[in-house]
């Protein structure tokens, strides 16, 4: 069998491979990472969502590649039952399947008002009205999710949804987006995850900007 790769992006600026690479390091995998510059097109492309790039995040375990972010998942999860990726009961898990898909599908206003960028912060940032309502929608979810479990994760252990949902508790700290003490909470249990501490360590160290992505807004 040969070596298990994760290929991603900027840590700064891409969402989406934080999400596969939370997903990866929660599964409990072993794997090497293989970094993609934000200066390739077609990684550009995906950081400032001109394209649905398929280059990142991709997986590739035992032959296979795995490239969407959903599907890299489910892939784990049947490939680390134990880790608890998915929800054990039968609802909770349908559940968390739905909200991982409304992330992966929605909230468009919300990634393009509050692009990720780790490095950057802007008090007092006015945020549209249509990401104001995927805002609104997305602290309704945790609400919901964390009421029903009791936290302090979505789904009371950390799941997929936390690796879905985590670029967006970044993007709600970079803009300065005053949240209610239970979502406020919630955001700072993901920043405190050893993973996200080391992500953002590593984002903080990157060199590249993108400039379409550090305008003083």
């Amino acid at each position: 069998m040969g070596k298990t790769t994760l290929t991603i992006s900027s840590r700064n600026y891409s969402s989406w491979s934080l999400r596969g690479w939370l997903l990866a390091r929660f599964s409990g995998i072993e794997f090497e990472e293989i970094v993609v510059p934000p200066d390739d097109a077609a990684a550009r492309a995906e950081i400032l969502l001109l394209s649905p790039s398929i280059l990142v995040p991709c997986l590739n375990h035992d032959g296979a590649s795995i490239w969407d972010t959903l599907a890299i998942g489910e892939y784990l999860n049947e490939l680390q039952p134990g880790a608890g990726l998915l929800p054990t009961d039968r609802f909770q898990r349908a559940r968390c399947r739905s909200i991982c898909g409304e992330m992966h599908s929605g909230f468009t206003s919300l990634r393009s008002a509050l692009p990720m960028n780790l490095k950057g912060h802007y008090p007092r940032h006015k945020v549209w009205s249509r990401a104001q309502a995927d805002i609104a929608r997305i602290v309704t979810l945790w609400h919901d999710c964390l009421g029903a479990s009791g936290g302090p994760f979505l789904f009371g252990k950390r799941t997929m949804a936390d690796a879905m949902y985590a670029p967006v508790v970044t993007r709600l700290r970079t803009y300065d987006v005053k949240l209610d003490p239970v979502s406020d909470g919630y955001c700072e249990t993901i920043l405190a995850l050893p993973e996200m501490v080391q992500w953002i360590a590593a984002a903080n160290e990157e060199p590249e900007e993108i400039d379409e992505l550090d305008a003083e807004f």
